[in-house]
């Protein structure tokens, strides 16, 4: 990533992968390990559903690593050994497909005329690691509901609370928690880095859809571990953590954490964990995923003031990272989908209208933008060409 410029900078992200894997190539993945299913067992629709957006004109693609750790796929009846094969094989597939990708560029650049050259197109890779609700049954991400130690106690208490109480005990509990999560991020971010080759495939790092406060603390207490044990790779060389991001989930436009008073927790308090609070690394952007586009201009502007101050201490404004979903809505318990949402130029359309009115805002030193689930390559292809319509290549710095 370059450093702070007079231009905003841009890069396209992929869309929903485990969505993508059953709209587009029709593969069942209601499966404890969802988009991960395929890796061992279809590992070439995992590629095929990566050049797919690539070819709509994504930048950078996720890895199909989302509900991965050690607890989701012992529950499905793996060994850790396979586990970790398996999550190290995901980072390799995506590898795989941009190799394809730029190879098919580096064809039709070759062989046609100027004007059917290919303008240039710089890959990256982001390594998605979503919260520990996603490793959960039913899973988390948007309740937040996590089971103790993770979370509150709730077998002798009449209220359904993902919080713990605001007293000594409370605050104690609390604590106690955010050192189990940063365990659990910590054992499964060790996975990647340990190995040489993946972690040089890595470009980004993407800490997704967290639902809780305490999550945004444990995940910057793994980075500032991380960071401190300046460990070696399999080569002996230092290994350096890749540029990073948290991005969080708002259900119904509000965050799932829920105080025991009944106050969900407002965008700017938790761009202000993520961003702000001395509570461990930070982060290269913060950001928003698998939340409606009719909720984004308003999130935006609340969290706004946590930007501002980012920059005012660090000198270098934040990174915005938006990834909405189509506008679908997911049931956990059923596995499915009920259609509520735009489709193909319509979701472009809006999202590129909130692109364009925060890069204009000033707040940000770019942007990365693409979809969450139910979106497709339909979806990313049409965003690209409502930025391109806009005038992206002219007016920003495509990297």
């Amino acid at each position: 990533m370059s450093g702070s410029s007079n231009k905003p900078q841009l890069l396209v992200l992929d869309g929903g992968l485990g969505t993508t894997l059953e709209d587009v190539f029709h593969r069942d993945i209601s499966h404890a390990l969802w988009s991960a299913k395929p890796i061992d067992e279809d590992p070439e629709v995992i590629i095929a559903a990566h050049l797919v957006f690539l070819r709509a004109g994504a930048n950078v693609i996720l890895t199909s690593t989302y509900q991965c750790a050690y607890n989701t796929f012992e529950r499905a009846g793996y060994t850790r050994e396979d586990a970790r094969r398996i999550m190290l094989k995901s980072v390799k597939l995506a590898n795989e497909a941009k190799h394809r990708f730029l190879a098919e560029l580096a064809e039709k650049t070759e062989h046609g005329d100027e004007e059917d050259a290919p303008p240039p197109h710089d890959v990256k890779i982001a390594l998605s690691l979503g919260p520990f609700g996603a490793t959960l049954s039913p899973a988390q991400e948007f309740d937040g509901f996590y089971p103790p130690p993770f979370g509150p106690d709730l077998s002798s208490s009449e209220r359904r609370t993902n919080a713990f109480e605001d007293t000594p005990e409370g605050r104690s509990q609390e604590q106690a928690a955010i050192n189990a999560l940063t365990a659990f991020h910590h054992e499964r971010l060790s996975i990647f880095a340990e190995d040489a080759e993946v972690w040089d495939a890595i470009d980004f790092v993407a800490f997704e859809t967290v639902p809780l406060r305490r999550e945004v603390y444990a995940i910057r207490q793994t980075i500032a571990q991380f960071q401190e044990e300046r460990r070696a790779d399999g080569l002996g060389r230092l290994v350096r953590m890749k540029p990073w991001w948290i991005s969080t989930d708002y259900p119904d436009g509000q965050f799932p954490e829920v105080t025991p008073n009944g106050r969900h927790l407002t965008v700017r308090e938790v761009a202000s964990a993520a961003l702000l609070e001395e509570k461990g690394g930070l982060p290269l952007g913060f950001g928003i995923n698998c939340t409606g586009l009719e909720f984004l201009q308003q999130l935006l502007v609340d969290m706004s003031p946590a930007a501002r101050e980012y920059a005012t201490i660090n000198g270098k404004k934040p990174w915005l990272v938006l990834y909405p979903n189509r506008g679908d809505v997911y049931n956990p318990e059923t596995q499915s989908w009920s259609t509520k949402g735009r489709e193909g130029v319509k979701w472009a359309e809006v999202l590129r209208a909130v692109v364009v009115e925060s890069l204009r805002s000033g707040n940000w030193e770019g942007l990365i933008v693409g979809g969450c689930c139910k979106t497709g390559p339909a979806e990313i292809a049409g965003l690209v060409e409502e930025l391109q319509a806009w005038g992206v290549p002219k007016d920003l710095d495509v990297i």
